[in-house]
């Protein structure tokens, strides 16, 4: 036999890494003590010959809450105790006992601003009414002072002096306002109190004609004034 010459390196195969060894986890050892009872499965006990013992199934015992299956289970669905319940209704009186005062008071402030809106828009018209007399649309007599004999003349209208067929009317209210402080079954006119042209200002009083109007209540206002004042 030949023998291969020393100079030359001769080929040689490497041998394959050893796989790594796999763990199945399915099928790993259990680190439980051999005296701990094997669990159950969940599609219920398995029927097997081996001598473990099974866990004993854990015993009902009742509680404040009922009976619970769960001897460690803590109480959950515990209710509300009577002094809570006092507390809560002791806190939502004092609540209320004190939104009450702000409640009339923002009634009576609203109250307030529609008497003053009323006022303004029946004191608008009369003014109007007395400028219509002023630039002859409307025609008087020789003792008229120039302002409407009631409030309803307001509404109804009168006719136009310049017109020569008397077909044109004027209006200077669409609908009249009521008193917000008088009583709602009232009609509106019947609501103000009226003061003529003729009456002085610190004793109101009606008249032949409607120079003035004021509420007839004898209530005080927030500011302290009286709501006839006004």
């Amino acid at each position: 036999m030949t023998r291969p010459c020393s100079c030359r390196p001769t080929s040689r195969r490497r041998k394959p890494a050893a796989a790594s060894p796999r763990w199945n986890w399915a099928r790993r050892p259990s680190r439980r003590s051999s005296c701990a009872p094997d669990p159950i499965p969940r599609g219920g006990p398995a029927h097997s010959s081996s001598s473990s013992p099974r866990p004993r199934a854990p015993t009902a015992r009742r509680s404040a809450c009922g009976w619970k299956a769960d001897p460690v289970s803590r109480c959950t669905d515990r209710g509300f105790t009577l002094v809570e319940m006092l507390a809560v209704v002791t806190i939502v009186g004092i609540l209320a006992a004190a939104a009450q005062p702000l409640a009339v008071w923002v009634h009576k402030r609203q109250r307030e601003a529609e008497l003053h809106q009323a006022l303004r828009t029946l004191r608008g018209a009369l003014d109007a009414y007395r400028q219509a007399a002023k630039d002859g649309r409307i025609t008087l007599k020789a003792d008229d002072s120039g302002y409407p004999p009631d409030l309803d003349s307001l509404v109804r209208g009168v006719p136009d002096a310049k017109d020569a067929q008397q077909r044109k009317r004027i209006y200077f209210l669409r609908r009249l306002p009521r008193d917000p402080l008088a009583d709602p079954a009232l009609p509106a006119a019947q609501t103000w109190g009226l003061r003529s042209y003729d009456s002085p200002p610190e004793s109101p009083a009606p008249g032949r004609d409607v120079f003035d109007v004021h509420s007839r209540s004898e209530g005080i206002a927030l500011d302290g004034s009286h709501y006839r004042d006004w």
